[in-house]
């Protein structure tokens, strides 16, 4: 009507908007995963703008300004050094990803690929009061960004490192943001007991697949979740050996981990590496 005073969002409004958005497409439960979006400001996290979104897997397109506005369309992917296909990933993902794994109040997190820190100050919100964030990053310019823009958050450790061949800190929730083909030990052996893995599974050119592993009493129970297209972990070990490799069935397939100084692999297995497998078959209880 003539007269009428538009009104204009401001980037808070436009923030938890954004966040609602988020938790409803990742179909979120728990109200403390969009409140952790709608309180952390991406481009805190992000170089200065404009900034390369991705209109496409292979097309970046620039926003017309530095307004952080653009930064909170849904499920925007935004370049963090596009030569090697890093990113500020998918926030819908991110978001189904905390509610698989649901970090609660006091729980420690390992975060392995911490880019520049964003995911890492909003699961170092699903943490408090008393849990901490242990953030590991391999690239020195993005650890940088990092260490500087998760100076506030409380909790937050950054670890300039390789996690693969780090030792890591018992995490009741390891958080993996690099595609590998099987999880090194070390991280198996890290995980608390009821300790939650998530990670981008990438055993074969086909697979690209969020699997969880959680620590049982009598082993580890992995579920398969959605697909997952991640880049590879700079290094890799003999855990990249593998000696039975799955197709997207098999792999989805997969229900349990099993650690083959343990245990042989047997007639259940759907991919086996050097040092782990995993197998279509349940655990027990």
């Amino acid at each position: 009507m003539i007269g009428d005073t538009v009104h204009r969002a401001d980037l808070d409004e436009i923030r938890a908007f954004y966040a609602t958005l988020v938790a409803e497409a990742a179909r979120c439960s728990d109200p403390r995963i969009e409140r952790a979006f709608a309180m952390v400001p991406r481009e805190a996290f992000l170089p200065p703008g404009p900034w390369e979104m991705m209109a496409r897997f292979d097309r970046h397109v620039r926003t017309p300004s530095a307004d952080p506005a653009y930064l909170y369309r849904t499920n925007m992917v935004i370049a963090l050094d596009s030569a090697k296909g890093i990113n500020n990933g998918e926030p819908v993902l991110h978001a189904s990803w905390m509610q698989a794994v649901a970090p609660a109040p006091g729980e420690r997190i390992c975060h392995i690929g911490a880019g520049t820190g964003y995911y890492t100050a909003i699961l170092s919100i699903l943490v408090v009061p008393g849990g901490t964030v242990t953030a590991f990053e391999i690239e020195p310019a993005l650890a940088a960004m990092a260490q500087a823009a998760l100076e506030p958050y409380e909790g937050v450790t950054l670890v300039k490192a390789d996690a693969t061949a780090a030792d890591l800190p018992e995490s009741d929730v390891i958080y993996v943001n690099a595609g590998v083909a099987a999880p090194p030990l070390s991280w198996l052996k890290a995980l608390a007991p009821g300790g939650r893995l998530i990670f981008p599974w990438r055993p074969s050119d086909e697979v690209a697949l969020a699997v969880t592993v959680r620590r049982c009493a009598r082993g580890f129970a992995v579920k398969p979740l959605m697909p997952a297209f991640f880049i590879p972990c700079v290094r890799r070990d003999d855990q990249g050996r593998t000696d039975k490799a799955p197709d997207a069935q098999a792999a989805r397939s997969a229900r349990s981990l099993w650690l083959t100084g343990h245990r042989p692999p047997d007639e259940t297995a759907v991919a086996v590496f050097h040092d782990v497998w995993f197998s279509s078959e349940r655990l027990a209880g």
